[in-house]
């Protein structure tokens, strides 16, 4: 049975992300890049968090591409009145969350 480092408890019943994500001050802003092309970024995800399985789940959700550059998530097009309710079902809190 594996054992987590940072709460002591087995892998199966570790809280450890569960808290990181209730510290977490997520900012959702979007930007134009190249051609005119609208680009939401999602920033302020820190350590402790696994920001690959948070993009999958967001991509997959929103039915769009992406990438995580230098920590940030890159998602195209413009979703900024779609994402606060799926980052709030992926354990995020409402309030830490500033579109």
């Amino acid at each position: 049975m594996d054992i987590c480092p940072k709460c002591g408890l087995p892998k199966q019943a570790c809280v450890c992300e569960e808290i990181a994500k209730s510290e977490q001050r997520i900012q959702v802003t979007t930007i134009k890049k190249k051609f005119g092309k609208i680009v939401t970024m999602v920033s302020g995800i820190e350590k402790g968090i696994d920001i690959k399985k948070i993009a999958r789940e967001l991509k997959e959700q929103l039915g769009c591409g992406g990438t995580i550059k230098d920590n940030v998530i890159e998602l195209q097009g413009d979703h900024r009145r779609k994402i606060k309710p799926i980052l709030v079902s992926l354990g995020f809190s409402e309030n830490t969350i500033i579109i």
